[in-house]
């Protein structure tokens, strides 16, 4: 049974999306990401599948299945991920020339506690901040992977909805990276826990 791990990047100040709704300040990072490349690769070695919703599988689809990614390392494993859409609109989810992400369109809780019993190793939830807030609610996140970029901006949108009950968490580890990326990993306690 896989573990369900949302990992979300988010400004210093703790937003994962812009005052907009969009993950535009990633691109105010001056250099390249080497080190947390090579980390995110090794990672990947332990992720089965990717569930995105559909506005966050359409900026993915844009670029990893294309040759714009070719010179990004994880791409290759990324790629070869199996693929969940949660969309209630996309009838297909083409990736590139390679095979189709799979369509779930009913009940988020029921699908994703399906796709956790048939993953051989973790599930990852990249960006999907509806979704990812849906999921958390229902308990259903077990890992919570925060990389936080040095760049402030002020106001947007945080990985937890507000008007939900304080999610307490156990620090699995910390790690700092090149260009001041910092990966905060925590465990999500259950109610028993």
């Amino acid at each position: 049974m896989g573990q369900l791990v949302v990992q979300e990047f988010v400004s210093a100040d703790g937003f994962a999306a812009d005052a907009n709704n969009e993950f535009t300040f990633y691109e105010r990072l001056d250099g390249g990401t080497v080190e947390f490349d090579r980390s995110q690769l090794e990672w990947l070695d332990t992720v089965d599948a990717m569930v995105l919703g559909a506005n966050t599988y359409r900026m993915f689809a844009e670029f990893w299945p294309t040759p714009a990614s070719k010179d990004e390392i994880i791409a290759p494993a990324l790629n070869r991920l199996r693929r969940v859409v949660f969309s209630r609109q996309l009838t297909t989810a083409p990736w590139g020339d390679m095979p189709e992400a799979a369509i779930e369109s009913g009940d988020a809780t029921g699908a994703i506690q399906r796709i956790k019993r048939e993953a051989d190793g973790d599930i990852v939830l990249w960006g999907s901040l509806t979704l990812a807030g849906t999921l958390l609610a229902a308990g259903e996140v077990d890992v919570v992977r925060l990389v936080v970029m040095p760049v402030a901006i002020g106001a947007g949108r945080g990985v937890f909805p507000s008007g939900q009950d304080p999610h307490v968490m156990d620090l699995v580890s910390a790690k700092t990276y090149d260009q001041g990326l910092v990966e905060l990993v925590y465990g999500l306690r259950t109610e028993s826990s």
